[in-house]
């Protein structure tokens, strides 16, 4: 079965025909539970996303703050595994239609099998990864399976990435660009800085990939902001927050992250 590249490109090239960058929520499976993690996918979607990543939990999230570091000790404690992942990408894209992509360490995609994984990702209806920690030149054999399954490689590139870096981390990557918008770790930030643009700037030099931008966007003001120069903004620590505020009712929960994602999707269709 092939996975959902297609979508993904459609997703974001409508967005860009409608004259507005993309939403991309990121929230990690099973947290705060894989029952409720699904309900959460679904959640910001019904909110006004327009792709969903789910983050697969790790031990040592090494891009990740505090905020998300804590949602991932509580999916591991509960037990998650890569399978309840998959069910989790399965069931949001199901229920809406939408694509769903995975955020991942290379390790345990390593210890599972690229093979198995890549199958089981198109399986479930996966649009793709995001492997911030997978160097360029050691990816070739994912690409190749991602390629065969019709599944996005998505790599992260850095303010501090020099130009030359930028074009071979592109000419690499399928889907879109993720651009980190600081060096430094996932969390809600007072502004996402004049860093982000240039990079956005310095990234569409190389490549004619959708460039989106993340690291920082938390509230409809700075996704405006960031819409102004970035075909999509991603957001993660924020919907992450408003889950753990809602301190184990979930559908308080809920409720909290599909307002934010749609003060979100007006944010990015304001473009100020």
């Amino acid at each position: 079965m092939s996975g959902n590249i297609k979508l993904l490109s459609d997703t974001l090239a409508a967005a860009k025909a409608e004259g507005r960058s993309a939403l991309i929520a990121y929230l990690p499976a099973g947290f705060p539970t894989v029952d409720g993690g699904i309900e959460a996918a679904k959640a910001v979607f019904d909110g006004g996303a327009d792709v969903v990543e789910v983050g697969l939990p790790h031990s040592d999230p090494v891009l990740d703050g505090p905020v998300i570091q804590t949602a991932d000790d509580i999916a591991l404690r509960g037990g998650v595994k890569i399978a309840d992942v998959m069910r989790t990408v399965r069931e949001a894209h199901e229920a809406t239609g939408k694509p769903v992509l995975v955020m991942t360490y290379w390790n345990p995609i390593d210890r599972y099998g690229i093979e198995r994984f890549t199958a089981e990702l198109a399986e479930a209806g996966g649009a793709g990864c995001i492997l911030p920690d997978l160097p360029v030149q050691e990816s070739a054999t994912w690409r190749e399976h991602a390629d065969t399954h019709g599944l996005a490689t998505v790599f992260v590139v850095a303010p501090s990435s020099k130009d030359a870096r930028l074009a071979e981390i592109t000419a690499a990557g399928s889907g879109f660009v993720y651009a980190a918008s600081l060096m430094g770790v996932t969390g809600t930030r007072e502004s996402v800085g004049a860093q982000a643009q240039d990079l956005v700037r310095r990234t569409k030099a190389t490549t004619a990939l959708p460039v989106c931008v993340g690291l920082g966007v938390s509230n409809p003001e700075q996704a405006a902001e960031v819409a102004r120069f970035a075909d999509g903004v991603i957001v993660g620590s924020a919907f992450v927050k408003r889950l753990l505020a809602a301190d184990g009712d979930l559908a308080e929960g809920l409720a909290g992250i599909r307002a934010l994602a749609a003060e979100l999707a007006e944010g990015v269709r304001q473009r100020a």
